[in-house]
């Protein structure tokens, strides 16, 4: 099971929004970060589609069926 969570990542994101923003990091850092969770996020994409098409019933525990169905 995945122990981070999509929530992690957007908290995480935000984060980093704010320490940019305040000068914590630089731009090249917040660049990669930004690519590191595109990557992510379109793995997200790819599971959310393999449930659908799948009918899965269970979860990778990233995302939680109950989030995908909402």
């Amino acid at each position: 099971m995945a122990r981070n969570k999509i929530n992690d990542l957007r908290d995480h994101l935000f984060e980093a929004l704010e320490r940019l923003k305040d000068g914590d990091i630089d731009i090249e850092t917040a660049k990669a970060m930004s690519e590191v969770s595109q990557t992510i996020i379109n793995s997200a994409k790819i599971e959310i589609d393999f449930i659908k098409a799948t009918g899965s019933t269970q979860d990778s525990g990233f995302i939680k069926l109950n989030q995908i169905n909402d």
